[in-house]
């Protein structure tokens, strides 16, 4: 019986102290990996051309891109991917529906 308590205590000291290291790796990791936001760059004025009557349907921001689902006049739908820095349009991806 004493071999028994003895065993849970120690399995219990092991625990508290593999969840503790577990924390701590953890915590590390995020603070590493986390870069600071680059500040040094100035926001640009740049004009985006949509084709004629499209409608911007929807907006989505990653950490550098900005993508617009737009609705254009003929029903079609279309994805534009603009750089967040530069303002520059990195390309188009229509989208059809399956055949």
């Amino acid at each position: 019986m004493r071999a028994l308590k003895i065993l849970v205590v120690v399995m219990g000291i092991m625990l508290v102290v593999g969840f503790a290291a577990l924390v701590a790796v953890i915590a590390g990791r995020v603070s590493r990996s986390g870069s600071a936001p680059n500040t040094s760059l100035a926001f640009t004025r740049a004009a985006v051309d949509l084709p004629r009557e499209a409608r911007i349907e929807t907006m989505a921001a990653g950490p550098d891109r900005i993508v617009l689902g737009l609705t254009l006049s003929d029903g079609r739908r279309q994805l534009v991917i603009i750089d967040m820095a530069t303002g520059a349009h990195l390309g188009t991806i229509e989208l059809r529906p399956a055949q």
